[in-house]
């Protein structure tokens, strides 16, 4: 079970951080979202992994319980990631129609040799 969720946090965290070097951007949209998903996992891997435990102690002295912090945590940051996401995405789409491109490293146009200018 552990090598599972410690191979799916490194396969999320390699997608997130492939799709973050790319010269678009809905890819770096997409990579955040991926980094967010391996953190997510990660938080909620380090709360121990177990199956058919309660999460708080019973009256009866059980000792073995899964603890409820790592999930609250992962809660909390999904809601956090989704609106973080929104505004990446409302800031990008302002950048693709203020320059009616979606590529990430935009150089500023050099003229032309033909296109001189007016001279005065």
């Amino acid at each position: 079970m552990e090598l599972i969720v410690a191979t799916t946090v490194g396969v999320l965290t390699a997608g997130g951080v492939y799709l973050l070097l790319r010269l678009r951007t809905f890819p770096v949209i997409l990579g955040l979202a991926l980094l967010s998903y391996a953190v997510n996992v990660f938080l909620f891997a380090s709360g121990r992994l177990a199956i058919d435990q309660s999460p708080i102690l019973s009256k009866y002295g059980e000792a073995t319980y899964t603890d409820p912090l790592p999930q609250a945590l992962v809660l909390t940051a999904i809601v956090i990631s989704f609106g973080m996401t929104a505004v990446l995405v409302m800031i990008g789409l302002g950048a693709y129609l203020e320059a009616e491109s979606d590529r990430v490293d935009i150089e500023p146009e050099t003229p032309d040799a033909n296109d001189q200018g007016e001279r005065t």
